[in-house]
């Protein structure tokens, strides 16, 4: 469906593509990854045609519908769901508007507010509901889980894996791009690579690549090592004269091969200053409101070696929470009490908006820390992919991934033993995240993350989760499969725990109307998707198809279970 030959296009005197090519066939959903700068959204404006190629060209059907997830945001529609209905090809189908802004976090009251009233992360959303509302042929998704909650991204997720178009999404989660995609691409070395399967089937083949140029790299040099040896020995006698110059044919016609280029990557530790007690820090009973009470008496304490997720929707007070724990807030109420050894690296979403924009990287790197010399701030750069002259570059020229690491250099600048992250791999690549996790792992000190990624949720080894609600923060002793496991989400139909909230009389049936009108819509929806589903699974039973039998199966049964809970809820209601 789309066909790209031979692309070339460079910024600046900066190769961004070079002689690149790939297609997407009917019905793939295809991953995009690759490093920050290396061309994943310029590749995108070149695809919508908003640019053209310095060579090559890009071709797609006659009549061909892409939907591109705009960052630039203009509203022409009094309601949120008004704008949203704009992507709708059918006025009729408003309930999937709803459905999409109800999975994006929006409620029942939100959607018929002015979008303008919104933060920019819910105007993004916005946008994407009117996207995924305009059934295009294709998506182009760019990190459409940038300013997501992790309720919004596993329901964009799962409606993204049953997306019957084609699509091309660009994120640095690599949980979520194997989830929701069926190939996967990458922007490498100036070339486009694209394999069907996970995105560690990818690496493996890039890996691959890397390595059978460099062996065939070696033996052309040994080859013509050996030709030029005997053409400088035997070119001037004349018994060897024809043989000299039928090995300089040969060695002319062998191909140039350059040696691959490391490319750069973060490869750092954070310094730790030495902890001796046990509690770093304790909260109790804290609180904080804004027009609305948020945090709302919160009680726990950070011990040396903890590793605690602050999780939840967004607006439920997980920012102000790490905030608070920074001292960067003043509690309202309650006490924070810290230890007179512990010392707090806090990397905050608003930090970076803090760093000054006519200051130098390496200016910012050593106001964290006046007592290294300018070789220890150098190496700090260095390590943060600011060699030689790029530590000269001034902040303001930087982008949000270069910034991000600008903070992070700041932190391992000033020694610490209290680790303090609200997102940090909100701006970094996916190389980048990877080096930022090793390196949170091996630091012997307590760690508090803010997260929405399952992924660092699921590889960290936290022993405490603080899970945000509206209005109130509850402390989970255990790691993130087990909450799952044992709570789940309310948000998502999973009950708390009896003793979570104390049992409360049932309600009169006439309020309950609603209710049970809900529940039969959503079952009948449900066995319609059944049957079409039972479909499928038998003409992919006749072809053979046994990754098609086995999703199919699955989607099956995770429908069953729906239903199955729906008709309980029902009879609790009747």
């Amino acid at each position: 469906m789309i066909q790209a030959d031979d692309v070339s296009l460079v910024y600046g005197g900066q190769v961004v593509l070079e002689d690149a090519g790939f297609s997407i066939q009917k019905g793939e959903r295809c991953g995009l990854i690759g490093r920050n700068g290396s061309g994943k959204s310029t590749l995108f404006r070149l695809i919508a045609g908003d640019e053209v190629p310095d060579k090559g060209s890009i071709v797609m059907p006659k009549g061909y519908r892409l939907g591109i997830l705009q960052q630039h945001i203009r509203f022409t529609k009094p309601t949120v769901l008004e704008e949203a209905a704009l992507g709708l090809r059918d006025p009729d189908e408003l309930y999937r508007v709803e459905s999409l802004l109800f999975g994006l976090g929006f409620d029942k009251d939100s959607i018929e507010e002015p979008p303008e009233k919104f933060s920019g992360g819910y105007q993004l959303r916005i946008q994407l509901a009117k996207v995924l509302a305009s059934d295009p042929d294709c998506l182009l998704l760019d990190e459409p889980t940038n300013y997501l909650d992790i309720l919004s991204i596993r329901f964009l997720s799962k409606f993204l894996q049953q997306w019957k178009g084609e699509m091309i999404l660009i994120s640095h989660d690599l949980e979520f791009l194997d989830e929701a995609t069926t190939h996967m691409m990458a922007i490498h070395r100036h070339k486009i690579e694209k394999i069907k399967g996970k995105s560690a089937d990818l690496f493996h083949l890039i890996a691959e690549k890397e390595e059978r140029h460099e062996v065939t790299r070696v033996n052309l040099e040994k080859k013509k090592a050996h030709l030029e040896g005997f053409i400088e020995r035997f070119g001037a006698k004349a018994t060897k004269a024809s043989q000299a110059q039928s090995k300089k044919k040969l060695l002319d016609k062998l191909p140039d091969l350059e040696k691959l280029k490391n490319l750069a990557h973060l490869d750092f530790n954070f310094h730790e200053v030495p902890f001796n007690g046990k509690k770093m820090m304790e909260a109790s009973h804290l609180r904080f409101a804004y027009d609305a009470p948020l945090i709302q008496d919160v009680s726990f304490s950070i011990e040396k070696g903890d590793r605690i997720a602050i999780i939840g929707k967004n607006g439920y007070g997980k920012s102000t929470l790490l905030r608070l724990l920074s001292q960067d807030l003043a509690p309202q109420g309650g006490t924070l009490t810290t230890s007179v050894t512990t010392r707090i690296g806090y990397f905050g979403q608003t930090n970076i908006d803090r760093l000054r924009p006519k200051l130098r990287i390496e200016e910012e790197i050593s106001d964290a820390n006046h007592k290294l010399n300018f070789t220890q701030v150098r190496s700090i750069c260095g390590l943060m992919m600011f060699s030689g002259d790029a530590a000269k570059k001034t902040i303001s020229v930087l982008s949000g991934g270069e910034k991000s690491r600008v903070l992070l250099g700041k932190i391992i600048a000033q020694p610490c033993n209290l680790l303090l992250l609200d997102e940090p791999t909100h701006h970094l690549d996916i190389e980048s995240i990877e080096a930022l996790i090793d390196a949170i792992e091996e630091f012997e000190g307590a760690v508090v993350i803010v997260t929405h990624s399952e992924r660092i949720l699921r590889r960290l080894p936290f022993n405490k989760l603080i899970v945000c609600h509206k209005e109130k923060q509850e402390l989970f002793p255990d790691s993130y499969d087990e909450f799952l496991a044992k709570v789940g989400w309310q948000e998502e139909g999973k009950k708390a725990p009896d003793k979570a909230k104390p049992a409360s009389p049932p309600p009169k049936k006439s309020s309950n109307k609603w209710a049970v009108k809900n529940c039969e819509d959503q079952i009948m929806q449900l066995e319609e998707s059944i049957l079409k589903n039972n479909q499928k699974l038998e003409e992919a039973s006749q072809k053979g198809d046994g990754p098609e039998i086995k999703k199919l199966l699955s989607l099956i049964e995770q429908e069953q279970k729906q239903i199955d809970a729906l008709f309980k809820k029902l009879e609790e209601l009747s």
